[in-house]
């Protein structure tokens, strides 16, 4: 009876720990020579961005070390234990800025992973993915995370011959068909959109993934608004901060491996946590700010959503411990 009332989840590593996708992909004509993705869609920086929100730092470069070290300390207070850079293939600006990505992170005690995103779906092969993880695991990434995995080019039996012949890398695949990555030799799963997958989907999708052996790491995000960057209409609003709550309220009763976090600095897509601040209306129409999340106005309100965090991580820290304190005692009661 005792050791049937402290049943937990017995395939989940009760860890703790969480981790944020981080986009190295900004740039300025001053540090870059030209803008790269502020300018999406037609935009014209410095004032009229591809974004939603105005970032609190304005339009920055992803290779600016001096932005980079004060991203990094700011994952780093927020609890966050692994930046996830977003990966576009070798040669791509953000390959070239992963170097120094794991430089920064690690310096500040931040383990570094990637998503490997669906680049030009003619080169994310079997053969050249392949390459890719060794290579990876070569520049000292441990854990992968795959985006859309199951695009034209690949299929189940594809991804099964590749994390069979993969190098010690973990590799988890953003989809919430448990039982096809389990096919496809996944290591685990997340669901990175937090448009689609609500916190509802958590439980179920954590209680599938540790019936056949997998990690579980649903991601939560404050929001989605993608109008000004994609003129895509679907919003899902932030609610002043209740959209974040409950997504990790759920998150964590799902009794997950790791909670990832959609996004640090996804600009385009309006699923930011980085600081943004109020920017004047002009011609190109107004922007979005975190004004009155978590009763904050002014200046307090434009760090609102990375100060959420920090509360949020310790919340799921000492859930953990708890969660591995209660094992504990069950198996010594079994």
């Amino acid at each position: 009876m005792f050791a049937t009332c402290l049943a937990v989840p017995a395939a989940a590593s009760a860890s703790g720990d969480s981790s944020i996708f981080y986009y190295p992909w900004w740039g300025t004509k001053q540090q870059d020579g030209r803008y790269l993705h502020w300018n999406q869609r037609g935009h014209a920086p410095p004032s009229d961005l591809a974004t939603t929100y105005f970032p609190a730092r304005g339009v920055y470069s992803s290779s600016d070390v001096r932005v980079l070290r004060a991203q990094m300390q700011e994952i780093k207070a927020a609890g966050i234990t692994e930046v996830v850079s977003s990966w576009w293939g070798w040669g791509s600006a953000e390959d070239l800025r992963l170097p120094q990505v794991l430089r920064e992170a690690k310096a500040r005690g931040l383990k570094v992973a990637v998503q490997i995103e669906p680049y030009e779906s003619w080169k994310r092969t079997p053969a050249t993915l392949a390459t890719d993880l060794v290579q990876l695991q070569n520049a000292g990434i441990t854990r992968a995370y795959v985006y859309r995995p199951f695009d034209d080019l690949l299929d189940v039996a594809d991804w099964a011959k590749l994390n069979r012949d993969a190098p010690t890398i973990e590799i988890l695949a953003q989809t919430t068909n448990v039982t096809r990555a389990a096919a496809a030799g996944f290591d685990g799963v997340y669901t990175y959109d937090v448009f689609a997958v609500r916190g509802g989907a958590f439980a179920g999708l954590c209680n599938r993934a540790h019936a056949l052996g997998l990690t579980c790491a649903p991601s939560v995000g404050p929001g989605y608004n993608a109008q000004r960057a994609t003129g895509d209409e679907r919003v899902r609003t932030r609610r002043q901060g209740a959209t974040y709550d409950g997504m990790w309220r759920a998150a964590i009763a799902a009794a997950p491996d790791r909670v990832t976090i959609t996004s640090y600095n996804e600009w385009h897509e309006g699923t930011q946590i980085e600081p943004a601040r109020r920017h004047p209306p002009d011609w190109y129409g107004e922007y979005k700010s975190y004004e009155g999340a978590y009763g904050r106005e002014g200046a307090s309100a434009e760090s609102a959503y990375i100060d959420r965090t920090t509360y949020w991580t310790n919340v799921y820290r000492v859930a953990a411990a708890v969660t591995r304190v209660l094992r504990a005692l069950a198996d010594i009661t079994l």
